[in-house]
Parts: structure tokens; sequence; C-alpha cells
């Protein structure tokens, strides 16, 4: 079964307060989740949405649904390049940066990395606030979702 991932982060300030969402079709089924956190930042409400959407997929699996070919729309290049790219040398070099730091927000990509192993993930990358309906509709809200 084929599901697309639509996520998104938002926050006031950065640090600040933040949201998350993301939007997930199931089919012919669509399914809305968010959240939000009093403080955070923009990278962590981003990456929050992708944990929280494979969570829920996570779920659906146990319910005895066949989820495995899945593709997840993100406007976040941090989200779709750190998961597909840089986190196998993160992981590989103790969860340090090329240049030796430590990396940011290592509990999220960790919780990410666990959850993209247990499915096939295409990871895309869609242009923010470009008239994409699934993506604007994770901006919106996301945005809603902040605490105020």
């Amino acid at each position: 079964m084929n599901i697309k991932i639509y996520t998104d982060g938002a926050c006031i300030g950065n640090p600040g307060p933040g949201g998350w969402a993301a939007i997930i079709l199931i089919e012919d089924k669509k399914k809305e989740i968010f959240g939000g956190e009093k403080l955070t930042t923009n990278n962590r409400m981003e990456l929050t949405a992708a944990i929280k959407a494979l969570e829920y997929v996570s779920e659906q699996e146990k319910k005895q649904l066949s989820l495995k070919q899945i593709e997840i729309y993100t406007d976040s290049i941090y989200v779709k390049d750190g998961i597909t790219v840089w986190i196998n040398n993160w992981s590989k070099n103790n969860w340090k940066t090329a240049d030796k730091k430590n990396v940011k927000n290592v509990d999220l990509w960790k919780r990410l990395d666990q959850l993209a192993k247990l499915n096939t993930i295409e990871w895309k990358w869609v242009k923010g606030h470009s008239n994409d309906s699934m993506n604007d509709l994770a901006d919106k809200l996301a945005k809603k979702a902040t605490p105020i």
C-alpha cells in the first residue's frame, strides 16, 4: 500500500513557541495530526512532524494494514538531507558532525532513524509556500498548533 505524508514545522522566534503537522494519505483516507511546544526550534518541529507521522503509520501497521512504501514530502532540506545523507556519518562518528561538534537534535535524529529503518521511504523535498496544496495545509496546521 502506498502512503504519502506531508510534514511541516513552524516556530515563532527561534527558539520560541512552535508547532508541527503532518498530513497522511493512505489510499482514499486523509489523516491530519499536529501538536506544539511552548519552547522549541523550527528544526525540532520539522523533525517532530516526520517522527509523529511515522509513529502513526507504525500504529496502523500494528492494526494489520500492510504499510510499507512511503513518500514523505518536506520543505525542510535539513530533514531531507539529514536523514538521507548526513545521518550515516553522524552515527558512525558517535553523533559528531564533520567538524567534530555534537549533532544538534540528536534525540530526534535517533528516533527518526529508528522509525525510518522500519519502512521503505522516499524522501522528497517540496518548496515551501509554492502552492502545493498539501504542503500549504501542513504549514497552516503547524502554525495553528503553535501555542501562543
